[in-house]
Formats: C-alpha cells, structure tokens, sequence
C-alpha cells in the first residue's frame, strides 16, 4: 500500500461510516498509541504504511465496497451458501466491519 492509497482508504471509510476520520481516528483503528499515532499515520500518508500496517489496512478497507473482500474472509462463495444469498451475506458482513470500525472510534 502507498501513502496516496492510504490517503483514499481514509476518505472511502469517512465515506462509509458517515464522517470525517481524521488521522488520530486512522491511528487509533490501527491500534497505534495515541500520543504518536498520529504523526505516524501522517508520515504513512507520505511514504506508504509498514507490511504489518497495511495488513490491518486491508482488513478494515473490507467495509467498504471499494475494495474486496479477503479470500481468507470470503466464507461466500462456497458451496453451502446458495448464490442468491451470497450479497446479503457480504453486505452484512461490510456493515459488521463498519460497526467495527464505530466501536473502535468509541
């Protein structure tokens, strides 16, 4: 993941949770320690998140539509979940992330 991609990760959750994540919010869903958490967050939106970051990045990226859901997360498409419940069933599971992602904003 690159800085502007984490720059658009941050605008496509504020999107989808309803409101402006600023990047003490990005830090604190990181699990970063808030007295540097943000200040880490900013240097990331520059120069790209560490590997161990971008794998929480991409797990919290899952609430939103714009991106895909994680193979090892994708219970979907398996044979004993019918097709036509399949949308419901990964709606459901973006609106879980996005509860989430609200419960650790506090």
């Amino acid at each position: 993941m690159t800085g502007p991609e984490l720059k658009q990760l941050r605008a496509d959750l504020s999107e989808v949770l309803g409101r402006e994540l600023t990047v003490a919010d990005m830090a604190k869903l990181c699990g970063l320690p808030a007295a540097t958490g943000a200040v880490t967050i900013r240097r990331w939106e520059v120069s790209g998140p560490t590997v161990d970051a971008t794998k929480v990045l991409r797990v919290l990226a899952m609430a939103s539509e714009r991106y895909p859901i994680l193979e090892k997360f994708d219970i979907f498409d398996r044979h004993d979940v019918r097709e036509e419940d399949r949308p419901a069933k990964r709606a459901a599971f973006r609106a879980q992330m996005r509860d989430e992602a609200r419960r650790r904003l506090g």
